[in-house]
């Protein structure tokens, strides 16, 4: 709480219950740094800080002699100080007089005794002080003053701030002081802890304070700008709760002084971006639940949907208000639609620059997604992909075009020439015959990149086409019909729920042929709780068990057949449906490793039937037709070959496929010769891993580093 006996608390009032963060009466400027600091804005002392323009000619003049007279006092206190330390110095020196009489030494003991007796005193005064603060346990103060204080680790005596300060110097936090070097690990993380457990300490106090004042009104941040004593930036709150007195410090030792001004620093709402606080750790479940609440309010109130939170920038944008501090106010309706979105626009045109800039390095795949909608209308989205991220090219109608080849290879002719030819090692496009053939004919043109269409497409177009087989259609056809009979009747449903654990057995999946198979997949692996559910007395004596439908399903789900035709199709697709997640995850590039996937898959299918060939054949045959002629590319080969997680595998065995793929790309990639002839000479270093291919740290990284793809 403010000292009562100080005048400068009549015409300002603290912010939050915090004595350093005062608010004057007049201009209604926040200081940081106390009730002194803030008596000289009062006083307007110049050099200092900026004086207060509103403030009454009587009061200005109060203040000012008020502040002469303290400084007076505060002279005399260091010079008595002084005195003192003098005086226990020359201690040795008055030992050694044996002229002086008896009775000049027993005055001199016992002025030296209460002196003694004072300044254990006053040391003991400092212990209980320094008891109370974390930060005394690794600074000192200098002559008894709490304003000076002197790092135990790398000796620098700190001026102005007081022990916040020095908690600031430990911690590493830039912009009020230069950080300890010499500061063990420990304590530095400890302080970092310490300081972000304040932050939330005075959040908690403004909270329940009954001053509504924010700490800084960012709105007149953003509209106004003439605030002279406020500056843009992106500090932590901690760092400038401290930073009211005009910092300084010197290196002890050096005959030189070395001194910096600090200016005041309040943030407001430039963009941050840092690291997830550290102290957010140390706050209250209840704080955390408010503040859970309030985000879900406001996605619930403005319709967001709840993918929105798996944004990159959900969490950043936390971070960021987080640091600002209280008194954040967010961005207007207009500053969305105007400026921010304007810099938004102009950061991500900066970033699309710079990855076009890489292509020229890594090379690039393009991509041409194709959306059909409901009126007929077809859209092309044009992306392209290096190993540094992804960029959105452009989004074409091709409505009109979309069935004609020739007409499809201009337009991806233009993509080609927008990105550039020599830039580009893969097209893909999807498997519709149209689009194949412009693809091929693009090939053809250039001979300088590989058309394929897309893994994941053509691992759906070997779903559809085995789902058209007889014992496979039949075995989805009742399944099918199980899960729309469940899904029809909310109480089927409930009970089914029941069994299930809460579950479905639905499982939707990213393309329409792999949903059917995965849902199969589904309702095989809730056989027992489905036996259950529909032999159980709550369905006997339902109406739904009696009615024609209920009957049937009743009948599929307890006929040993149909669970026998579910695990025959389990056999082949569960392998492919491995395949699938591999080419549509994230996690790492799958160019090399689809070769090698597809390869086991089959393995899979074959091992499934026991080597039968009359059992696998047929399913094989659709699976290495669409692979042929659709998915397969030089480029698969080629990465297969050169994954290192792959070719040093004891099980690796080559081809004529793989070791035709590698030269057609060698060819095609780098139309140079005497880089052909290089590339050819290093292939042998990869395969006999020689070299640097031989070192400890290429041999950990043939498994822990996924190739990077294009």
């Amino acid at each position: 709480m403010p000292r009562a006996r100080d005048i400068g608390w009549q015409h300002g009032k603290m912010i939050a219950g915090h004595r350093h963060h005062v608010q004057c009466n007049y201009c209604h400027r926040i200081m940081i740094g106390g009730v002194t600091r803030f008596k000289k804005h009062l006083a307007s002392r110049r050099g200092e800080i900026r004086g207060c323009e509103a403030v009454p000619k009587e009061v200005r003049e109060l203040i000012e002699k008020h502040l002469v007279a303290w400084e007076t006092r505060k002279t005399t206190e260091k010079k008595r100080k002084k005195v003192y330390a003098e005086t226990l110095n020359d201690r040795s020196y008055d030992e050694k007089d044996t002229e002086s009489d008896e009775s000049d030494r027993e005055t001199a003991g016992a002025r030296l005794e209460s002196l003694r007796t004072l300044h254990e005193a006053e040391e003991a005064h400092q212990a209980l002080t320094n008891a109370t603060d974390l930060g005394w346990v690794h600074g000192m103060m200098v002559n008894g003053d709490q304003q000076k204080i002197k790092c135990r680790y790398c000796h620098k005596v700190i001026l102005g701030g007081g022990i916040s300060r020095l908690k600031q110097h430990l911690a590493g936090e830039r912009g009020n002081i230069a950080p300890c070097d010499k500061v063990p690990e420990d304590v530095k993380a400890q302080m970092q802890q310490h300081l972000g457990f304040k932050v939330l300490e005075r959040l908690k106090k403004q909270k329940e304070s009954d001053v509504k004042v924010p700490l800084i009104s960012c709105s007149q941040g953003r509209e106004e700008g003439s605030n002279d004593d406020v500056q843009r930036s992106p500090m932590i709150l901690s760092s400038v709760t401290n930073s009211g007195r005009s910092g300084k410090e010197w290196d002890e030792g050096t005959s030189g002084r070395r001194k910096r001004q600090k200016k005041q620093v309040i943030p407001i709402d430039t963009p941050v971006t840092q690291p997830p606080l550290q102290h957010l750790t140390f706050a209250s479940q209840e704080s955390v639940d408010q503040a859970d609440m309030a985000v879900a309010k406001f996605m619930y109130d403005a319709g967001i949907p709840f993918s929105a939170a798996n944004s990159l920038y959900f969490q950043q944008m936390a971070d960021a208000i987080a640091a600002v501090g209280p008194g954040y106010k967010m961005p207007s309706y207009h500053s969305l639609r105007g400026d921010l979105l304007n810099r938004s626009a102009q950061e991500l045109g900066d970033l699309c620059q710079e990855l076009r800039k890489s292509w020229e390095v890594t090379g690039c795949s393009v991509m041409a997604d194709k959306w059909t909608y409901r009126t007929g209308c077809t859209v092309l989205n044009f992306f392209v992909y290096c190993s540094k991220g992804t960029i959105f090219l452009k989004s074409v109608d091709a409505s009109e075009i979309s069935k004609y080849s020739e007409a499809l290879l201009n337009l991806f002719d233009s993509i080609v020439q927008e990105v550039g030819p020599k830039n580009i090692v893969h097209f893909i496009t999807d498997t519709t015959p149209n689009y194949k053939a412009a693809g091929k004919m693009l090939m053809d043109k250039y001979k300088t990149f590989f058309w394929s269409a897309c893994g994941a497409h053509c691992i759906d177009l070997m779903l559809e086409e085995l789902g058209k087989m007889d014992e496979v259609k039949e075995g989805l056809t009742k399944a099918k019909k199980v899960c729309q009979f469940i899904y029809n009747h909310a109480w089927v449903l409930n009970l089914m729920k029941k069994k299930t654990n809460g579950r479905d057995i639905v499982r939707p999946s990213l393309t329409r042929f792999a949903t059917n198979f995965l849902t199969l997949q589904s309702i095989v692996s809730f056989k027992d709780p489905l036996h259950q559910m529909f032999t159980s007395t709550t369905w006997m004596q339902s109406a739904l068990s009696k009615q024609r439908a209920g009957l049937e399903i009743t009948e599929t789900l307890l006929d040993p057949l149909f669970w026998s035709q579910c695990a025959q199709i389990l056999k082949v697709t569960e392998p492919l449906l491995a395949v699938l997640h591999l080419a549509g995850s994230e996690e790492r590039p799958c160019m090399g490793y689809l070769f090698d996937a597809m390869d086991k898959a089959k393995k899979g299918i074959i091992d499934a039937f026991d080597n039968k060939e009359t059992n696998y054949l047929p399913y094989l045959k659709v699976i290495d037709r669409i692979w042929e002629e659709d998915l397969h590319s030089p480029l698969h080969a080629a990465a297969h070959y050169l994954n290192p997680s792959v070719f040093y595998n004891p099980s690796f065995s080559t081809n004529k496929v793989i070791q035709k793929g590698l030269l057609d790309c060698i060819e095609g990639l780098e139309p140079n010769l005497t880089a052909q002839d290089m590339i050819t000479r290093q292939i042998t270093f990869y395969e006999d891993a020689v070299g640097d291919f031989s070192r400890p740290v290429a041999i950990r990284g043939r498994v822990s580093l996924a190739p990077v793809g294009n």
